[in-house]
């Protein structure tokens, strides 16, 4: 495998993968639905995509993934998660009865923090680390209240952080699949290649 194509995992237990499967495969790179612990082990980096929170959690314990994606990143695999993968990736939430949480980032997420899907909106976005504004679609997005100390922000939107990364996770709050621009999946492809140098 050249050191410029990836294997990608997408978390195929429910909500959005087809479009992180399309924009992966528009820039070379080949995307793996992961449904079980044991395809995690031939992926160089892993998407969390949106959805429902809850149901991605509910089945992920169901199909014995959790502790698997928890090993997944101790191994300093990189991990992205848009909206509910924000959610699953915080170390805490704000006010949950049913925390679903796989207590890898030190952040801390409120949920459907800028409302419900009535809620949706677009805003161009200044993102360290990328050169134009990027168009985010924010839909029942989540955001950070706050992160710890070794956690870069890098976008906010009213106040409020919506992107961010911790070593080799990073985050979005919006849903950077379903837009033309690649400048976010690039950001994340960079951390699998950096990554891959230092296995190497």
């Amino acid at each position: 495998m050249s050191r410029n194509k990836y294997r990608i995992g997408i978390l195929s237990m429910q909500g959005a993968t087809e479009e992180h499967a399309g924009q992966l495969r528009d820039l070379g790179h080949e995307p793996i639905l992961i449904k079980n612990k044991e395809m995690l082990e031939n992926v160089d980096g892993l998407i969390i995509p949106g959805g429902e929170s809850t149901a991605i959690w509910r089945l992920m314990k169901k199909n014995n993934l959790i502790e698997a994606v928890q090993q997944f990143a101790q191994l300093k695999k990189p991990i992205f998660g848009t909206c509910a993968g924000l959610v699953l990736l915080g170390k805490s939430q704000v006010e949950t009865e049913e925390p679903v949480s796989l207590k890898l980032m030190d952040i801390q997420v409120k949920r459907n923090g800028f409302g419900r899907q009535k809620d949706s909106f677009e805003a161009n976005l200044d993102v360290k680390g990328i050169k134009e504004a990027y168009p985010a679609v924010f839909i029942r997005a989540p955001y950070i209240e706050s992160v710890g100390e070794n956690v870069e922000v890098l976008a906010a939107y009213d106040n409020k952080i919506v992107a961010a990364r911790e070593d080799n996770l990073l985050v979005a709050a919006f849903h950077p699949e379903l837009t033309d621009d690649n400048q976010f999946l690039e950001l994340f492809l960079s951390m699998v290649g950096e990554k891959s140098v230092l296995m190497i």
